[in-house]
């Protein structure tokens, strides 16, 4: 075997131009499989690491200490569901100053950090043993240390003056408390409600969980449990992102592999075909039949294993970067792709590329000296004559009726190269319609053409208001909420007025603050799409997003617990409307008077008349009050441009693969049919129509690779984009899977045409251009 080496290296020294195609194509397969098997198997992994070093809690609950004992809570506990209990902790809610405005907590009183469940990193300081002392939970990796960040020693005050002295820092992947003190301490500032931390038997599931929930509060009083925090929640909320990236990448990974095993078989079934003499002076030399299949196999091999090598480094810093980023809340820097996600993407893909190459590799080792030696580059005689006489009979002109034969003359080729385009087709149709659903998506959640104009009046200086992003916070309205509002409808070219105040609360049972959105006045013109149960009528009444939803386990229907400045207020979520966010909550001004009556509006969202002034309107406004702001409109999210970008480059390189291949094919075909052209160019044919002859001949193959891709393309992009919405935890609606008109069909159809006449452009140039003496001269 020590004669293979030496022949596949000058073979793949013969065919620069197909290694390199080889090896772009195997490499950017390669980088989008590892990326999405690396994210598909480590999506979740530092989450659960952590999770399980820490014997995190399946399920933080708080109840009404009011109306529940100690001694019921540690009874309803002693199931068979639970594994594990901690608690009860005595909780408050405190606010808590250091500098500037008081910061509200949720403060818990643990005698220790261990115990069976939820085991605290304390990574700075140490526990407190004594009143007056406290340690706050922060984050060991993206913990602030900038000037003015609490530190050990620093002392805070709390309600009546109490003063609680830092002394360490502990984390806790359950995310159960802001703080922690002694129980005693906890004593002192009057506890309001009680935790429980549960670890179950089962807790894979929702429905788990939930089982799990319904026997640790069977038997206590109605309305004991105040709220609950599902780990389930947290862990989608860390794995959203990534899960987001790996259905698409996936597919279009598998495209790309595919596209790249079939342009392999027909690099080397063209390369038999044309190494013929090749092979018969191999046999002559004494090659064996298995020593010429391995000169086949090493061709192709050399090529494909250098391109999957710099797809698994490419791939390995690009799922590094994407998990690192989505899992730093974890102490999860550094982040890898699994080693034997490497290992199986070096070895099946380089297999599978080889197993391409396998038929046509076994053909020429099945050929004899003699019969190699012999045979002729040109096609047989009588392969496609039926097809050419028929097309020769026609009114179309004659070198368009040969062109559209000569993919006839190799019905294998022309399959391989046929396929390569359906693919490219495939992959332009599904990148089309997932960025139509993801601008149209992102143009629904931002409600676009619902709201022409925005004004931030300041802030109430009662309340926990919250101004918009990149306002300032500070009061700056001169007349009063009626006042403006009034204003704002008299001044023309208004149609609707909404007024709101965003206050800042906290669902019982977590320390996760949610920002509520209280509207007034033309709300049903703002935009919102309601994708279940019904707008806001009434008081007490919140809509939510599919995300909120989500990560906190709840559905259209459920009551929960808020807290505010103390104040405890049941609402029911009525509806599910499309927006983006899972920490804001949209209700109305009914509710507001539940939870603080006398906030003023901060903000107006205005809707003007057809064909009004903008500029105009936000002028007169400010006229009549010159403390009023305008907004800035919000740009488009980072993360759906990401993705498009993404998904616009995978296209362009997908396609110019594709390109690559029938380049590839029109090479091969012009190389073997050499002398018929200089028979046709010595006829009269001119270079032009001997372009056009070989373009026209692809571009066949381009129409009918449009009509086959497209459905396709329809049918990835059905099941893409509600994987991706699910792992992004939003749901799809309709429209945001009917984004392919009539219209657009009819240019994707071209996308083939394109692809195929891209491809044969520069060797259909390079054929036309050939001499009839450098064709004599070469037979």
């Amino acid at each position: 075997m020590s004669a293979v080496w030496p022949a596949s290296r000058a073979a793949v020294r013969r065919r620069r131009l197909q290694t390199v195609v080889i090896g772009v194509v195997v490499a950017l397969s390669t980088t989008m499989i590892l990326v999405a098997l690396g994210l598909l198997a480590a999506a979740s992994g530092p989450f659960d690491q952590a999770y399980a070093r820490q014997r995190g809690a399946h399920l933080v609950a708080t109840f009404d200490r009011n109306k529940v004992s100690d001694t019921a809570l540690t009874e309803a506990a002693r199931g068979t569901e639970v594994a594990a209990v901690a608690g009860p902790f005595g909780q408050a809610t405190l606010d808590l100053t250091l500098s500037g405005p008081p910061l509200s907590v949720v403060v818990v009183g643990r005698g220790e950090a261990g115990g069976p469940v939820d085991r605290l990193n304390v990574w700075e300081g140490r526990w407190p043993d004594k009143p007056g002392e406290i340690v706050l939970n922060r984050n060991p990796v993206t913990a602030s240390t900038g000037r003015g960040a609490p530190k050990v020693g620093t002392t805070l005050t709390a309600a009546g003056d109490t003063k609680l002295t830092i002394v360490g820092f502990a984390y806790s992947v359950s995310e159960s408390a802001d703080a922690w003190v002694t129980p005693a301490q906890l004593t002192a500032l009057h506890p309001t409600a009680t935790q429980m931390l549960y670890r179950f038997t089962q807790a894979a599931t929702n429905a788990q969980v939930a089982a799990g929930q319904s026997a640790v509060t069977a038997g206590l009083p109605s309305g004991a449990l105040l709220g609950t925090q599902s780990y389930l929640a947290l862990r989608a909320v860390a794995t959203g992102e990534p899960n987001t990236f790996v259905p698409f990448l996936m597919v279009f990974g598998w495209l790309g592999l595919a596209v790249a095993v079939l342009i392999v078989a027909n690099v080397v079934s063209g390369a038999v075909v044309a190494g013929f003499r090749h092979i018969g002076v191999l046999k002559a030399l004494g090659f064996t039949p298995t020593q010429v299949m391995a000169v086949y196999l090493a061709m192709i091999s050399i090529p494909a294993i250098i391109g999957c090598a710099v797809g698994i480094v490419v791939g390995n810093v690009m799922a590094e970067s994407l998990l690192t980023k989505a899992f730093e809340n974890y102490g999860a820097a550094g982040v890898g792709v699994p080693i034997w996600v490497d290992v199986a993407t070096m070895v099946g893909v380089p297999l599978l590329v080889a197993l391409s190459a396998l038929l046509p590799s076994l053909r020429a080792g099945s050929l004899s000296a003699a019969e190699a030696i012999s045979a002729g580059s040109a096609p047989r005689a009588g392969r496609g004559l039926r097809a050419q006489r028929w097309l020769s009979g026609t009114r179309l002109p004659r070198s368009v009726s040969l062109g559209l034969g000569l993919p006839f003359a190799r019905p294998a080729r022309t399959a391989l190269t046929l396929a390569a385009v359906v693919l490219g087709v495939t992959s332009v149709t599904l990148a089309v319609g997932l960025g139509k659903s993801l601008t149209t998506y992102q143009t629904a959640a931002s409600r676009a053409g619902a709201v022409d104009v925005t004004f931030f009046a300041g802030m109430a200086k009662t309340g926990p208001q919250m101004a918009p992003e990149g306002m300032p916070p500070e009061p700056t309205a001169k007349l009063s909420d009626p006042a403006d509002e009034a204003l704002l409808r008299s001044t023309s070219g208004a149609q609707y007025v909404t007024a709101s105040a965003d206050l800042q609360m906290r669902l019982a049972g977590t320390k996760q603050d949610l920002r509520f959105t209280f509207y007034r006045g033309d709300s049903t013109h703002i935009g919102f799409r309601v994708l279940a149960g019904h707008w806001l009528d009434g008081p007490g009444q919140v809509v939510v997003s599919e995300r909120f939803l989500r990560q906190h386990g709840l559905s259209v229907g459920d009551t929960m617990n808020l807290v505010s400045d103390g104040k405890t207020t049941q609402m029911r979520i009525v509806g599910k409307a499309l927006y983006n966010s899972g920490e804001e909550v949209l209700s109305n001004w009914e509710t507001l008077a539940l939870v603080a009556p006398k906030t003023r509006a901060n903000t107006y969202e205005v809707q003007l008349k057809p064909h009004a002034d903008i500029d105009a309107y936000v002028k007169a406004v400010q006229t009549g009050d010159t403390g009023i702001q305008e907004v800035p409109g919000q740009e488009a999210g980072t993360f759906v441009a990401i993705v498009l970008a993404t998904v616009v480059l995978l296209t362009l390189m997908l396609g110019t693969v594709a390109a690559l291949g029938v380049f590839n094919t029109v090479v091969l075909n012009t190389r073997e049919r050499s002398r018929d052209l200089g028979m046709l160019k010595s006829i009269g044919m001119t270079p032009g129509q001997v372009t056009v002859m070989v373009v026209t001949s692809m571009a066949a193959l381009g129409a009918i690779g449009g009509l086959l891709g497209i459905p396709l393309g329809i049918i990835a992009h059905r099941l893409v984009v509600p994987a991706m919405a699910n792992g992004a935890q939003v749901e799809v609606p309709a429209f945001m899977l009917d984004v392919y008109p009539a219209g657009l069909l009819a240019l994707l159809v071209l996308a083939g045409i394109t692809i195929a006449a891209l491809g044969a452009w520069i060797p259909a140039r390079t054929a036309a251009r050939t001499t009839i003496a450098k064709v004599l001269h070469n037979e």
